[in-house]
């Protein structure tokens, strides 16, 4: 059984207005050294398999078809073994 960890996040040359939202409040909230703040998505999802590789396949197939969007979102998973 593995863990994979997956984080999603828009591409560099994608505008990011939530991530502006939130730099603007923590901007009000006096933090004014916080710069370009940029919101992405984090995924855990349990891989029933013996095998890291199969596994592995298993998450990025998950992402390229369901989890994110290939036109414009990056993601990079990482696997743990759990038992």
């Amino acid at each position: 059984m593995y863990l994979a960890k997956i984080n999603v996040t828009l591409r560099p040359s994608i505008l990011d207005p939530q991530g502006k939202a939130v730099q603007h409040a923590i901007a009000s909230l006096g933090m004014e050294d916080v710069r370009d703040i940029r919101m992405g998505k984090y995924i855990e999802m349990k891989i029933s398999s013996d095998d890291a590789e199969a596994a592995g396949r298993i998450a990025d197939e998950a992402c390229r078809k369901l989890l994110a969007n290939p036109v414009m979102e990056n993601f990079e998973v990482t696997l743990e073994e759990i038992r």
